[in-house]
């Protein structure tokens, strides 16, 4: 390991001397959050970005291994939803001295979990909105607004976001998500970092094809 020191994923600031970046798992406290290792946000108080997230919708923020997550990012939970189905969108339950009270979650707009896969690079400012899931690899760019499912190892960037471009052509995407570096030890990620690294995608390809069938063994 670099200087003998070895990552620690419980560390908050993992840069000496940086106290602006942050891994986010050690730092949550709701359980409703579930951030993987190395996961890291380019600010402090992740949590103050996770918003309208009240506990009497049971919603969830999922988000995977060795994301980076750039500041200003908001993930929007489902309590931002109002009733449209009623003849007034004005949350009564929510307030006080009102008579009302929090209608069934079947009458609710409920769009489930946010769940964001590993190795996903989420740019600054981006908005994510309720029940979005993003795959594996896709790195979503500046300013943008998710609304949709984004497909792993795909681009999106816009108002609302589309996709630009995938990452790789379909057999490099298969043979990572069969391959799920994040997944592995430190001591292993550590001797994939050449490979991780590599932006000769043909050499890349036969070398991840080496490493499954040694899995495989």
């Amino acid at each position: 390991m670099k200087n003998g020191v070895i990552p620690n994923p419980d560390k908050i600031f993992p840069i000496s001397g940086v106290d602006t970046v942050t891994y986010v798992k050690p730092a949550i406290k709701n359980p409703n959050i579930i951030v993987g290792d190395f996961t890291y946000f380019g600010d402090i108080d992740f949590e103050s970005h996770v918003t309208h997230h009240y506990d009497f919708n049971g919603d969830k923020l999922i988000i995977g291994k060795f994301c980076q997550i750039a500041s200003g990012v908001e993930f929007v939970m489902n309590g931002a939803n109002h009733q449209t189905n009623s003849v007034s969108t004005f949350p009564f339950y929510i307030f006080e001295g009102w008579d009302a009270n929090i209608p069934p979650q079947d009458k609710m707009p409920l769009k489930g979990d946010i769940v964001v896969g590993n190795d996903v690079w989420i740019g600054q400012n981006v908005t994510i909105l309720p029940g979005v899931h993003i795959g594996d690899g896709a790195i979503i760019g500046m300013n943008s607004v998710v609304s949709k499912n984004v497909a792993p190892y795909s681009i999106v960037a816009g108002n609302p976001a589309r996709e630009i471009r995938k990452r790789f052509d379909d057999e490099l995407i298969e043979l990572m998500l069969k391959l799920q570096w994040w997944n592995k030890n430190i001591n292993e990620i550590n001797n994939l970092i050449p490979l991780l690294a590599d932006n000769n995608l043909l050499n890349v390809k036969e070398k991840i094809r080496i490493l499954i069938n040694q899995d495989a063994l």
